[in-house]
């Protein structure tokens, strides 16, 4: 079983950037494919980005590439999201995921996160 918690969220203006984290259990990283996305109140879970195995191959969704960086610390079992140029359309309670496939699809992400809302303010 794989734990996600989420951290770093909150409230910020636009232009602002925002660093979120994601403390995985045990060699997560090494073993699974870890992913972000978020869910805008009234819209569908979207896929934000994706990393694979042992931090490789980083998948971006088009809308916050350019903008949003996906990385990890692997000694420190973290995922980190750094966000920057946010805009109001950001705003959204974003997840952190762990699968076994390199994907923006929800299915194949087996453990989810509780989430944390970002607000990004115009």
């Amino acid at each position: 079983q794989v734990q996600l918690v989420e951290s770093g969220g909150g409230l910020v203006q636009a232009g602002d950037s925002l660093r979120l984290s994601c403390a995985a259990s045990g060699r997560t990283f090494w073993n699974y494919v870890m992913g972000w996305f978020r869910q805008a109140p009234g819209k569908e879970r979207e896929f934000v980005a994706a990393l694979d195995r042992g931090g490789g191959s980083p998948l971006v969704a088009d809308s916050v590439k350019g903008r949003f960086t996906f990385s990890s610390d692997v000694a420190k079992n973290t995922a980190l999201l750094l966000m920057n140029d946010l805009k109001p359309d950001d705003s959204a309670v974003y997840y952190c995921a762990a699968g076994m496939e390199l994907t923006a699809r929800e299915d194949p992400y087996d453990f989810w996160g509780q989430g944390i809302q970002v607000t990004v303010s115009s």
